[in-house]
């Protein structure tokens, strides 16, 4: 028996094929998902991050070009989040576990206000984390983060290694982290 699929099935396929060939190379085109689902990207071929910056949440400014020769860990969050709420115990952890090694981490709050954004990190996280009600921060991304919990790792040249979409865990981040701050710089 041979199987004949519909005309639709061809010309969706058609459609999708073409449309990638026409669209050029993605970032994702350079990079592969990890077992934990983590798109990781090869060093030569990691995309330049946008300039970042913005109000911490407890006054003052962040700006990411202070961070250059670290490696950064950005997380995106809202106290609203069923799963941000889910892993910012692993999120604490694993920056606790990298940050001697030359890591940083910023967490990158959207769609809150100032009062419930501290009220939920408040006595949760030792690092800061920027105020963003509007989301313009991870639209700035050439990758952007279109779900959230969402968290980027730069590596040391300031560079797009690492793209989680889903809710991290200490388990299966910390080693990736840690695996990109032993890299040469």
């Amino acid at each position: 028996m041979r199987f004949r699929a519909p005309a639709f099935v061809l010309a969706a396929l058609l459609a999708v094929t073409t449309l990638t060939a026409c669209g050029g190379s993605t970032w994702e085109d350079d990079c592969a998902a990890n077992s934990a689902g983590y798109i990781e990207c090869a060093a030569d071929k990691r995309p330049p991050a946008p300039a970042l910056s913005g109000e911490l949440l407890d006054g003052g400014r962040y700006d990411l070009s202070q961070d250059r020769g670290q490696v950064v860990v950005i997380n995106f969050w809202g106290s609203w989040c069923a799963p941000c709420r889910a892993e910012i115990d692993d999120l604490e952890a694993t920056y606790e576990a990298t940050k001697g090694q030359g890591v940083r981490f910023i967490g990158i709050n959207i769609r809150d206000d100032r009062d419930r954004a501290k009220a939920f990190q408040d006595g949760r996280v030792s690092y800061p984390s920027v105020l963003d009600p509007s989301s313009k921060l991870a639209l700035d991304f050439d990758i952007p983060p279109n779900t959230i919990p969402a968290t980027i790792v730069l590596d040391r040249q300031g560079r797009i290694a690492v793209v989680i979409r889903s809710a991290v865990q200490q388990a299966e981040f910390e080693p990736v982290v840690a695996r990109l701050a032993a890299e040469a710089s």
